[in-house]
C-alpha cells in the first residue's frame, strides 16, 4: 500500500541528499559507497528530483550505483530514466508477494537486480517460537497483524507445512523459504539478516537447496493472513 509505513521525518529532498551521503562516507571512514539506496520515495517530492540529486554523487565520485527501495513501478521507471538504477530493494517472501504484479516486471525490463529483504517474513517462516509466539515484551512485531488472533493462526498453519516440506528434503524451514526466493531468478538477492553464525551457515546453504516444481508451485499458493503493517503506521520501517 503506497504511503502506509513510510518513516517520520521522511525527507528526500535534493538538497539533503548531499548532506546524507557525506555524512555517511564521514561516518564511514571511506571515499566512495558502492550502492545508495533511496530507501523511501517521498511523497512530497518528485522522484525524478532525488534521483537526479543522488545521480550528482555518481558524478562526483562520491556513489557508484544508486538503488532504490520500495517503489511502484511508476516511480521505479521514472527513477531509472534519470539515471540508471542498479537495485530495487523490497520486502518479498513466500509470505509477502505485492511486488510482483506491479514491480517486479518493471525491473525486469529494465535490467534492476531485485535484492528482497525480509525473505524469512521477519523470522516468521523459520518457524522458530522466539519469533513467532514468544515475542520478547517490546519486540515490534507484536504490532503488525500478522502476528496478531486469527491471522496468526492461519498464518502458522503455513509454516508448519513448510516445515513438513523441508522435512522431506532434510533441510529447514527457513531454507525452503530461502530457496523459494533462489528459485524466482538469477537477478534475485536476498538479503536475510541474522545475529548469529549458526543461521548465517544455514542461510548460505540454502543456496544448494533444489525445489521441485509440486514445492514451488505449493508454495506459490501460499497467502498469509495480515497485511504487513497495521493502516497508518510507520513502526518497523527500515530507513
Amino acid at each position: 500500500m503506497p504511503g502506509v509505513g513510510l518513516p517520520r521525518g521522511l525527507d528526500a529532498r535534493p538538497e539533503r541528499v548531499a548532506r546524507c551521503v557525506d555524512a555517511s562516507l564521514s561516518r564511514l571512514g571511506i571515499d566512495v559507497i558502492d550502492l545508495y539506496y533511496l530507501h523511501r520515495v517521498d511523497p512530497k517530492v518528485p522522484v525524478e528530483e532525488t534521483i537526479g540529486a543522488m545521480a550528482e554523487l555518481v558524478t562526483a565520485g562520491k556513489v557508484r550505483n544508486l538503488g532504490i527501495s520500495e517503489a511502484t513501478g511508476d516511480q521505479l521507471r521514472r527513477a531509472h530514466a534519470v539515471h540508471p538504477i542498479a537495485a530495487l530493494q523490497s520486502e518479498w517472501s513466500v509470505f509477502t508477494r505485492d511486488l510482483e504484479a506491479d514491480t517486479l516486471p518493471v525491473a525486469r525490463e529494465l535490467g534492476v537486480t531485485v535484492v528482497p529483504y525480509s525473505p524469512l517474513g521477519r523470522g516468521m517462516l523459520t518457524g522458530d517460537a522466539a519469533a513467532t509466539r514468544k515475542l520478547g515484551i517490546i519486540d515490534f512485531r507484536r504490532t503488525l497483524p500478522r502476528w496478531r488472533g486469527d491471522n496468526l493462526e492461519h498464518n502458522l498453519a503455513l509454516v508448519e507445512r513448510i516445515r513438513q516440506l523441508a522435512t522431506q528434503q532434510g533441510v529447514t524451514a527457513g531454507q525452503i523459504a530461502l530457496a523459494w526466493l533462489f528459485n524466482q531468478g538469477d537477478d534475485v538477492v536476498p538479503i536475510p539478516g541474522t545475529k548469529r553464525r549458526r543461521w548465517l551457515d544455514e542461510n548460505v546453504a540454502a543456496t544448494e537447496v533444489h525445489l521441485d516444481a509440486a514445492t514451488v508451485a505449493e508454495l506459490n499458493t501460499m497467502t498469509a493472513a495480515g497485511t504487513r503493517y497495521a493502516e497508518g503506521t510507520a513502526s518497523g520501517i527500515p530507513s
